[in-house]
């Protein structure tokens, strides 16, 4: 099969697609500052912090800064 077709045809003439798969590469070099990468990690952080306090007024019956007024 030469490397530009994309298809290949089954015993009985069906064609069968395949998706065309990414070079994957690593990226060494360090980043500061606001990147792309650097939003992603602190919009993930800032989701599982949000679903921790749910879990926390949950568990308790109380809201966080309620918790801390009480301590």
């Amino acid at each position: 099969m030469p490397s530009f077709q994309k298809y290949v045809v089954e015993e009985q003439g069906r064609f069968n697609n395949y998706a065309i798969e990414p070079k994957m590469y690593v990226d060494e070099k360090q980043q500061f500052g606001f990147n792309k990468y650097s939003e992603l990690l602190n919009g993930r952080l800032a989701m599982m912090g949000f679903i921790s306090l749910l879990g926390f007024e949950a568990l308790t019956g109380q809201g966080l800064i309620s918790w801390l007024t009480n301590l």
